[in-house]
């Protein structure tokens, strides 16, 4: 569905007065969208999850610290080998949360710790809608031009404070939105579904994609790869080094390697420009289907061997 809405986009995009009712419209989703991110995370589940600090603290440290670490490293890349617009997307990627339900599947596949999964990537989710826009303004304030006013009242109205209502009403609607899993799945898939595509149309329209050729999209895909090995077996590795169990390890690999495409979309469209937020949508976008693909196949191996 999503090379479809990027085909879509690049042959058809979106313009005129068209594209400012999608643009109304893609405000509103990414607003229900924080709100039932908020609404259906069970409080008192994250934080019974915190006492299990090693392997939190890990997945939080792999998220936050290691990952933007090698976000930085790329950006040492000479613009000969990847152009400056694909770097800033990578650094981005490199500071956006955990995902959710496809850490805890393919943990649950690889016979790991699920409850660890799900408390570990609701967490990474809940301190990302603080720490993504701190980390872009702290680590992508020359790139963007930091965030001015009207970022930081985008951030508050669209992300925060409809997190935080969630969260308020969350004793109330939790329960019938986490039995009703079908509704959520639509808001979040339709949801990247309008950002994409009009991430797109934008980038078509303003003419940012133009400097994407063939080699250069081949180069994003060989970096993202190479990233997600690094984070893999770093994982992995730390997971050892901590003495973690192995189910637990599973956890911390499934979780602390992986990047949230259901937010990485939604909140670059209110971090950036639409010029920008088309640029850094490309990497998010590689970076999703190559860790969904690796990922998979790595959870059934791991299964078999456990």
């Amino acid at each position: 569905m999503i090379v479809a809405v990027l085909v879509l986009g690049l042959l058809w995009p979106a313009d005129g007065t068209f594209a400012t009712v999608l643009e109304h419209v893609r405000t509103g989703a990414i607003v229900l969208l924080f709100f039932l991110y908020g609404a259906r995370m069970p409080t008192h589940e994250v934080l019974a999850g915190l006492r299990n600090w090693r392997l939190q603290g890990s997945m939080l440290a792999a998220t936050f610290l290691v990952f933007p670490l090698l976000g930085l490293l790329v950006q040492l890349l000479p613009d000969t080998v990847l152009a400056p617009e694909l770097q800033t997307g990578l650094l981005y990627l490199s500071l956006l949360p955990s995902t959710v339900q496809s850490s805890v599947v393919f943990t649950s596949v690889a016979r790991g710790d699920v409850a660890g999964a799900i408390t570990g990537a609701t967490i990474s989710n809940v301190v990302g809608v603080v720490a993504t826009p701190l980390l872009v303004a702290l680590l992508m304030g020359a790139s963007t031009g930091g965030l001015d006013a009207g970022s930081l009242t985008s951030i508050l109205f669209q992300i925060l404070l409809p997190f935080v209502v969630g969260q308020a009403l969350q004793r109330w609607l939790g329960a019938w939105l986490r039995a009703h899993g079908g509704l959520t799945r639509v808001t979040d898939r339709a949801t990247i579904l309008l950002v994409a595509y009009t991430s797109v149309s934008e980038a078509q329209v303003s003419g940012a994609w133009d400097h994407v050729t063939a080699v250069a999209l081949v180069v994003l895909v060989v970096v993202c790869a190479v990233l997600l090995a690094a984070m893999l077996t770093l994982t992995w590795w730390g997971g050892g080094r901590l003495h973690l169990a192995r189910a637990s390890r599973i956890a911390l690999l499934m979780c602390g390697s992986k990047k949230s495409l259901a937010t990485g979309l939604p909140m670059a469209a209110v971090l950036f420009s639409p010029v920008l937020a088309a640029s850094v949508a490309l990497p998010v976008i590689v970076f999703h289907q190559i860790q969904l693909a690796t990922c998979a196949v790595l959870a059934r191996r791991l299964a078999r061997v456990g």
